[in-house]
Formats: C-alpha cells, structure tokens, sequence
C-alpha cells in the first residue's frame, strides 16, 4: 500500500495551515503562528479528559496532530472551560517572552483551522465533548 497522501503531503499541509493562521490574525511571521496555534491547543487539551483529547487529535491533519499532543503532560488536572479573555491569558502565558498571540487568538486559531479539517468529521466530534468545547472552536 503506498504512503496515503495525508502522511506524504503532511509538511506542505502543515505550513498552508501556518500561512492561514498567520494571516488570519494578522501576525507577520508563521513562527509566531505556530506559538499562538500551540498555546492554543493546550489551553483546549487541558480542559478534555484524555480520551477526549485523542478523539480530537484524531481529526486533526497530521502535523497538527503532532503539535497538539507535543509537551503533554498528562498529569494536569483538568480544568473548566472559562470565559474567552481568561483562556486567551492562558494561550498567551505559553512561552511569554515569545508570545505574541493577540487578544483574538482563540478565534483566529479557531477559524483557521476549520479551514483545514474536514468540517463534518470535525464538528462531529465536537457535539460528543463536553459542554464549553464546541464553543471554543467558534471562528
């Protein structure tokens, strides 16, 4: 069987997301994008038990796969979904001196990224976490 296109392709996928990130939240640099995509997906991650956090990660693409479960630490408490402003503090407590996720940080990640899953799977999925989760994902 050869390489399904979604492995092959995973790095070109990967950056087009980065580019749509970027220029979605208006930031000059896909570094700075990808920053504000990861403090994003662990201020999500923490507030999912962990089968709920694989079954997201599952229809992710790959690299953002990869991102989401990258520094896990899997013995955190779960937390409760908060309002928008304190999960935006939250994403830009990650790495703060490099941080540069704005005040719609959120947001920006969230519609992205919605360009770039497959949106049945994805909005699937969100109905069966809990409450607070498919709100998150508003763009």
């Amino acid at each position: 069987m050869p390489v399904p296109s979604e492995y092959g392709r995973a790095a070109d996928h990967f950056y087009d997301y980065l580019v749509d990130a970027r220029d979605t939240a208006g930031l000059w640099s896909t570094h700075v994008a990808y920053t504000m995509t990861q403090g994003v997906f662990q201020v999500f991650r923490r507030r999912l038990a962990f089968k709920d956090a694989i079954a997201f990660a599952n229809v992710l693409p790959v690299c953002l796969r990869a991102l989401f479960v990258t520094d896990w630490d899997v013995d955190e408490p779960t937390r409760p979904f908060e309002d928008r402003v304190a999960m935006t503090r939250e994403v830009q407590a990650l790495r703060p001196d490099h941080n540069f996720a704005s005040e719609t940080a959120i947001r920006d990640v969230a519609s992205a990224l919605r360009r770039h899953v497959d949106a049945e799977a994805f909005d699937t999925l969100l109905a069966t976490l809990p409450e607070g989760a498919a709100q998150f994902w508003k763009g």
